[in-house]
């Protein structure tokens, strides 16, 4: 009994039940049918043994009263003892279908996450708030959608209960009483059931503040903080911002609480007190009026048993409430990714040609960025405007320009992880939409700037650049060489097999120039097994000077005979490009080799002397 939303919610959970595999659903609802008869065989037996005590003491030791007390008794005992022992047997059922659900929902939400082609929906920030909502409650199985199901299938014994207490009092004593006590019963938990879905939706509501908390809370225990707060003496500011973030989190629910909880629990009381107190009057009457003990015995056990299920349920209302509302957030995730082209082959058609599965082969003139326009879709003007620039094939070319000017977006584009607001990109002519996504993607090598870090092995971090070649030692080697990393990485506990991480036996972590290495180390090892196109964006924002200038020095022969991208926005470092492109306010303001955009003394030569400069003061110190 409660509002449209709760059974939704509630219906949503039940739905995912066969998730958990149909012999352990079946199981879970044959111990939750037990458990939800065995207290009603207790009731029964017990208030039997009540009204036969008298006879069996007055007839004495083995008459058959005092054998059918015995019996009596044991049946009693059984059925206490059988609950005992089926309530760990629910819980452990009740667990593992949790984790079971958990996982299949985890992978419906990994699945929907990388099933998009491109990276708008990750970059949607109401995807992004349910997506880390959710991703979390199940990772940690904590009022999950799993937790959820379990509690909807623990509410079989709940209301078994209510139904076979019900039916004794309406046996035992009168059926109005049976019918008033299961009103109060289901009245109780009207009032549950809602407020503990308002509070739960509100719990959601206040993602925001509750992810501050955990973030200062993190902030407050991990290394990568602690040098800081120390040298800073930030370690009170902590303290105070921690407990200033709990605050502002905790007063919405309190003020809510108070309204769900406080004041429609007494006006509930208030009408439970009228209606029990009606009824055990009542029974109490008619003890005088010739009912027997046994009769009175069940109706009073019954009763008291059946109020006791008007109150909260810990195994089930609270799972079922966040468990649902995580389960909602999952199914909003999937309906929202779902609205953007998926990364599959039959989704390619969105050209002229319309075929989308041709192979994608490697340019062998240029690449045109013909009239290509982008504005981002939170944006409100475009990052590039009518761009068009063509990069030769088998050459390097630099992209520079200050930071804002489009240089990352173009990338993106050229990846399709985003694609044009209008305008084409060309590849010797033809639209690269002609091409399935994967398979032109097979022809790019991409080190972002901000590359992945991948908590495995340095040959693994090294080896993804061409999945299928991963076990090309020697090529992981010869790319680690290349980039500058391969003796720190040799040194390393396990060498080559060491993780990169700290946080698991035996890892280890890089510093920020050395990760960079590993990551051209990536793009390098792609190159060497066939990649045709690189782009490095930012390849050395974490190397110093001269080591930004050794790398350029190597880089260009590297990569000769390849089609090479290089992003900047130092101006300084990327004189030996074949073909350098300055950009600004998302168009090509000038382009030219080195020598020729010197000579033409515009921006590229102003902005190339002013950093030059700093360079040369950096290397004087």
């Amino acid at each position: 009994m409660t509002g449209p939303r709760g059974t939704g919610t509630r219906w949503a959970v039940f739905t995912i039940l066969p998730r958990g595999g149909p012999v352990l659903v079946s199981g879970l609802v044959a111990a939750n049918v037990a458990l939800g008869l065995l207290p009603i065989a207790f009731v029964v037996a017990t208030s039997a043994l009540i009204g036969r005590v008298a006879d069996a003491v007055a007839a004495g030791p083995g008459s058959p009263a005092w054998h059918g007390t015995l019996v009596l008794f044991g049946l009693a005992s059984a059925a206490f003892a059988a609950q005992l022992v089926l309530a760990p047997v629910q819980g452990l059922l009740g667990d593992l279908l949790a984790r079971r659900v958990d996982g299949e929902m985890f992978d419906e939400l990994m699945a929907a996450s990388l099933r998009p082609r491109g990276i708008t929906p990750l970059e949607d920030q109401e995807v992004l708030r349910d997506l880390r909502t959710a991703a979390d409650d199940l990772k940690y199985g904590f009022m999950s959608p799993g937790q959820a199901c379990a509690g909807m299938l623990a509410l079989t014994a709940r209301y078994l209960q209510l139904i076979g207490y019900a039916l004794v009092v309406a046996v035992a004593f009168a059926w109005w009483a049976a019918v008033a006590l299961v009103i109060i019963v289901l009245l109780f938990r009207h009032g549950q059931h809602n407020a503990l879905s308002r509070f739960s939706k509100l719990r959601f509501a206040l993602n925001g503040p509750e992810r501050r908390i955990h973030y200062l809370r993190e902030l407050g225990i991990q290394p990568p903080a602690g040098k800081e707060i120390r040298i800073f003496g930030l370690a009170g500011w902590i303290a105070d911002a921690l407990e200033r973030a709990y605050r502002s989190w905790l007063a919405p629910l309190w003020v809510a609480r108070r309204r769900l909880y406080l004041r429609p629990f007494l006006w509930y009381a208030a009408g439970g007190l009228l209606v029990t107190g009606a009824v055990f009057a009542a029974v109490g009457a008619s003890a005088a009026g010739g009912i027997t003990v046994t009769a009175f015995a069940l109706a009073i056990q019954a009763a008291l048993s059946a109020l006791r299920l008007a109150a909260y349920y810990p195994e089930a209302d609270l799972q079922i409430a966040l468990g649902g509302e995580c389960l909602q957030a999952v199914r909003r995730v999937v309906r929202r990714i779902d609205t953007y082209p998926a990364d599959a082959d039959a989704d390619d058609t969105d050209t002229d040609t319309g075929t989308g599965t041709e192979a994608a082969p490697a340019p062998s003139s240029a690449i045109h960025f013909d009239h290509v326009s982008f504005t981002y879709p939170a944006g409100d003007r475009p990052v590039l405007d009518d761009l068009d620039l063509t990069i030769p094939a088998r050459r390097c070319t630099a992209i520079v320009g200050l930071n804002g000017a489009g240089k990352t977006t173009l990338v993106k584009l050229l990846t399709r992880l985003y694609e044009p607001s209008s305008g084409t990109i060309r590849a010797d002519g033809a639209d690269i939409r002609r091409h399935p996504v994967a398979s032109w993607r097979r022809n790019l090598a991409v080190i972002f700037q901000d590359f992945a870090h991948f908590d495995l092995s340095a040959a693994a971090n090294i080896g993804y650049g061409a999945p299928d070649a991963i076990d090309d030692r020697d090529g992981i080697r010869a790319a680690a060489a290349a980039a500058g990393i391969a003796t720190e990485l040799e040194r390393l506990p396990d060498g080559l097999d060491t993780p990169l991480t700290k946080d698991v036996p035996g890892g280890t972590e890089l510093s920020g120039g050395q990760w960079q290495r590993v990551a051209l180390a990536r793009a390098l090892f792609a190159l060497r097994h066939g990649t045709p196109i690189v782009v490095l964006d930012e390849p050395t924002a974490s190397l110093d000077v001269r080591a930004e200038a050794r790398f350029f020095d190597e880089f260009a022969e590297l990569m000769r005979g390849a089609t090479t991208l290089l992003i900047s926005h130092r101006f300084s470092t990327v004189r030996r490009a074949d073909h350098i492109v300055v950009l600004a306010g998302g168009r090509v303001a000038e382009q030219g080799s080195h020598d020729e955009l010197m000579a033409r003394d515009g921006e590229y030569a102003r902005l190339f002397h002013l950093q030059a400069d700093r360079f040369t003061d950096e290397v004087a110190r």
